[in-house]
């Protein structure tokens, strides 16, 4: 994984323009700390930050090939997963490699296919090709949007990058949002919209999308989406497909050149990585599989079972490494540390986030860091098999707006009253809910049931997977850590969205099917055990932290949070008894993240010196 940056100009010459894409570049070091590069021309400049996975001797960015006399130069952020296969269509074409890296087979893939060639390929990306007699650039991000690309238009041309900072650094963009910035954190947030970048004039490249810049101007369109059908496959079929695609995204994903590991939870979807990814390092001579996991300092002491978090993660973790042979590491993080790395994620990611849940992750990061550069993740699954509460609770499935995001009122109630005004949050998502709506692809003949469930299901890919998606690569890459997702491979999704829901929710339990395709592969215990997101801390010293550190806030006269909150609201809901059990955003985030989520908008307006225009 890298970090990718670029500045393209029809009319206007760059070349005494290196020095702003070099700076531009050095804020998307931690992306990419083994090497850098930038290509100088008088209308492309590109600047690439590596993260070496595969062939690290070879594969320097920006890489250039030649055909019939043309340059065509490269800066991607990613792994093919279909490398090889690609590579010997390639080479029966004609074409020679002098690299065994992912990045030579992507740019002659497009040499010799052009644009098409997004269609062939199987991975998490976002790259950008200059191609220099037609002074045209082609841009991409694959399927799901794993792998971020922001831009913002310019008068004769644009720049682009992997995250948001980059763009700020040129001090032609500045740190403004107005009334749509302030309607996507304060209503939707720590949701986004697709394709909104927040910041005035910023735009992210949406998942599945290509864009080509030339004389012509932008062009921006959609190379893939999902397609509905009757699905026919009978039941034993659909277990033996849904397994067999899940292992092949899976071992696709277990190749590295740099040492690999696993996240595991005890949970069903990483412990069945890691079992595979067990077996594939004792198979292929690698030795033992290494692991990690994340708690809380005194979570065990504290811990309350709730219908969001059943049972700690703990003795589950335990049980899969001892199954699997794994050399295991226990990451433990205290109040302390959770809470003081809420800035560090502001500005891993540019905006406030999941608060602790994006902190916790920054400092797991860090340590996970230390011993290994790739990770596999088991993010995608609850998506794309339906496991969260709002695929079977009715009142979820049918609030009539995100079902993550239903407290509405309660969200409106802690911001002041010119903020509210001005952003009118309610009719804002709203509008949002309907334009994701109007986009799902329904089918001829469902039931009102399944109609509703397939709309379930899509929203789920454009908002609270991506959500996930982005807090992944934003806290991991903070700290040159690659994390892979197998269960977003597209070919997985686009079988899984026609599977009628009987068959999901087979013998009646949230993922039966997933659970079904891995028997024999997990203990049934594990096998079997009810759903648990991503732990939090329960520690009632975290609650005082963020409570205590946000009444400082309240009672700073310089803060840049005060005008867009109604103090007196939020002082009375602060003096109400803690509640961890009803959740503000999703299963993850109760009363004290909405507490540290505050205190990561105020360090989020001090450290970017936003201004707000409205």
């Amino acid at each position: 994984m890298c970090g990718i940056a670029g500045w393209i100009d029809l009319k206007e010459d760059l070349t005494d323009k290196y020095p702003l894409v070099e700076a531009m570049s050095a804020t998307l070091a931690k992306r990419g700390p083994d090497s850098s590069g930038t290509l100088f021309s008088a209308h492309a400049l590109l600047a690439h930050r590596r993260l070496a996975v595969m062939d690290p001797a070879g594969g320097a960015q920006p890489m250039t090939r030649q055909k019939y006399g043309v340059d065509y130069s490269i800066v991607y952020n990613g792994e093919l997963y279909n490398s090889l296969e690609l590579k010997k269509i390639l080479e029966d074409f004609g074409y020679t490699f002098t690299t065994t890296c992912d990045t030579e087979v992507l740019l002659l893939s497009y040499v010799h296919w052009g644009p098409q060639c997004v269609e062939r390929l199987n991975g998490i990306f976002a790259f950008g090709i200059w191609d220099e007699r037609e002074k045209r650039i082609f841009l991409a991000r694959d399927h799901f949007g794993v792998k971020p690309l922001f831009y913002i238009c310019l008068k004769s041309g644009f720049l682009f990058a992997s995250e948001i900072k980059a763009l700020l650094a040129n001090p032609m963009i500045k740190p403004e949002i107005g009334v749509e910035g302030l309607s996507e954190v304060f209503g939707l947030g720590p949701a986004k919209t697709p394709g909104i970048g927040v910041f005035n004039g910023i735009s992210e490249l949406k998942p599945a999308h290509c864009m080509i810049f030339d004389s012509n101007g932008l062009h921006t369109y959609r190379y893939w989406a999902l397609e509905s059908y009757e699905h026919e496959d009978s039941l034993e079929d659909t277990v033996s497909r849904v397994r067999g695609l899940v292992l092949d995204a899976m071992e696709r994903q277990f190749v590295s050149d740099v040492p690999l590991c696993c996240f595991l939870s005890g949970g069903l979807d990483s412990s069945a990585i890691t079992a595979q990814a067990a077996r594939y390092f004792m198979n292929n001579g690698k030795g033992r599989l290494h692991t990690y996991s994340i708690d809380y300092a005194d979570n065990e002491k504290y811990f309350v079972p709730s219908l969001y978090q059943p049972d700690p993660d703990a003795p589950w973790v335990k049980r899969m490494a001892d199954e699997c042979g794994s050399e295991h590491t226990y990451i433990t993080v205290d109040t302390t540390q959770v809470a003081d790395a809420l800035e560090n994620a502001v500005a891993a990611r540019d905006l406030p986030g999941m608060a602790d849940i994006d902190s916790s992750l920054w400092l797991f990061c860090k340590e996970v860091k230390k011993d290994a550069t790739v990770a596999l993740s088991g993010e995608c699954a609850d998506e794309v098999f339906g496991g969260y509460p709002w695929y079977h609770m009715e009142e979820l499935l049918n609030a009539g707006t995100f079902p993550w995001s239903r407290n509405i009122e309660e969200r409106n109630t802690i911001l002041s009253g010119d903020l509210l005004k001005a952003i009118n949050p309610t009719e804002y998502i709203a509008r949002r809910y309907h334009e994701t709506l109007s986009e799902v692809p329904h089918m001829d003949g469902e039931n009102e049931l399944e109609k509703r469930r397939r709309e379930m299901f899509y929203l789920n890919f454009s908002w609270f997977m991506q959500t996930l998606l982005d807090r992944k690569d934003r806290m991991s890459m903070a700290h040159g850590l690659e994390v892979r997702v197998p269960y977003c491979d597209y070919r997985l999704v686009q079988y899984a969205w026609n599977i009628p829901w009987d068959m999901k929710m087979l013998d009646g339990r949230e993922k039966g099917l997933l659970r079904k395709a891995f028997e024999g592969v997990l203990p049934n215990d594990v096998l079997y055990r009810k759903k648990s997101p991503y732990p939090k801390t329960h520690n009632p010293s975290y609650e005082a932290t963020v409570k205590n550190r946000l009444m400082e806030i309240m009672h700073d006269p310089n803060s840049p949070l005060l005008p867009l909150i109604d103090k007196k609201a939020l002082a009375i809901i602060m003096a109400e008894p803690s509640d961890l059990g009803k959740p503000w955003y999703g299963q993850l985030m109760a009363r004290p993240q909405l507490y540290a989520w505050l205190i990561q908008v105020d360090a989020w307006l001090r450290l970017y010196k936003i201004s707000i225009k409205i």
